[in-house]
């Protein structure tokens, strides 16, 4: 097992003062008087030095308290890997945030393919443009097939629009899982993250304290039980205090999760599915149905693809 080291650094509030002269008369010794130099320097003090070894002390404080409470962490994290020491176990909670992870996986991989999805329309929309622009200035130099080139620069003419449609949809879409993936779930799994650090802390306190508990009962001993058992109950207090709010995180996550998710999978398949039937009214209704605005023709603004 590895032993706790304590360190202690020079009393910063010690001072040491040199007289600058000798005084009296009739001791053989030379006086110091006016225009005389002393015989030793001296050392100027004011309340100027008084506050920056105040600050001192107080940041070497900070210091020494962030290394034992490091080694202490390290010490119950190594104890806990190899098996020689126990650690506070909330099976329900811990079954939630292993949950809560592995639904952050697969909706990044549902994000990562809705992205996709959004590039390859948004080419398919700018061949589909071409294409028409293409038709419609053959049937314009080609009076043997001008009705024949006509109708099917019409045809994706009427294919972008409906494209445009789409990818206003999917764009909203994937906008909308982003914004749960990576703020939502995200800010739950900080909370997560504190929660953790403070249960290791709480565990390697209460070890230290059971270590403690054991060992003789003199004077000196009995102060340090006290001062670990008061340290001990604030990483107790903290440790209660973020499992609790981990629990109603998880809560309100998994309400709006739900929300959200009933919205955007009932408008993604409303609009594929009026797509691909070539539905123009209902694609378009769907859009109302959500208050999704589509940019208007020929205004100056990013694209679907380069708002991603």
């Amino acid at each position: 097992d590895l032993q706790q080291v304590m360190v202690s650094g020079p009393n910063l509030n010690e001072t040491s003062i040199v007289s600058g002269g000798y005084g009296g008369s009739g001791d053989g010794l030379i006086p110091t008087g006016s225009g005389r130099h002393p015989s030793h320097n001296t050392t100027p003090t004011g309340p100027g030095d008084e506050v920056a070894r105040g600050i001192a002390g107080e940041k070497f404080d900070i210091v020494k308290k962030w290394g034992i409470n490091t080694y202490k962490c390290t010490k119950q994290l190594l104890s806990e890997r190899f098996g020689r020491g126990s650690r506070t176990v909330d099976l329900e909670l811990e079954l939630q945030i292993e949950l809560l992870r592995e639904t952050k996986r697969k909706y990044e991989s549902v994000l990562q393919l809705g992205r996709a999805l959004t590039a390859h329309l948004y080419s398919l929309l700018q061949t589909q443009h071409a294409l028409g622009d293409a038709f419609a200035d053959l049937s314009q130099k080609s009076p043997e097939l001008q009705e024949e080139f006509g109708y099917n620069a019409e045809t994706q003419k009427l294919l972008c629009k409906n494209g445009e449609t789409l990818l206003g949809a999917v764009n909203f879409f994937v906008s909308s899982i982003n914004t749960l993936v990576t703020k939502t779930m995200e800010d739950t799994l900080m909370t997560v993250k504190q929660y953790e650090a403070a249960r290791l802390e709480y565990d390697a306190y209460r070890t230290d304290l059971e270590e403690l508990s054991l060992g003789p009962r003199d004077a000196g001993m009995r102060g340090r039980l006290e001062s670990a058992q008061a340290t001990f109950q604030a990483h107790r207090d903290k440790y209660e205090k973020l499992r609790g709010d981990v629990a109603i995180k998880l809560k309100f996550l998994e309400e709006n999760k739900i929300k959200v998710m009933h919205k955007q999978l009932l408008l993604f398949h409303n609009a594929v599915s009026a797509y691909f039937a070539g539905n123009q009214k209902q694609l378009e209704q769907t859009l109302q149905q959500f208050n999704i605005k589509l940019r208007p023709p020929g205004a100056e603004k990013p694209s679907w693809l380069e708002e991603q």
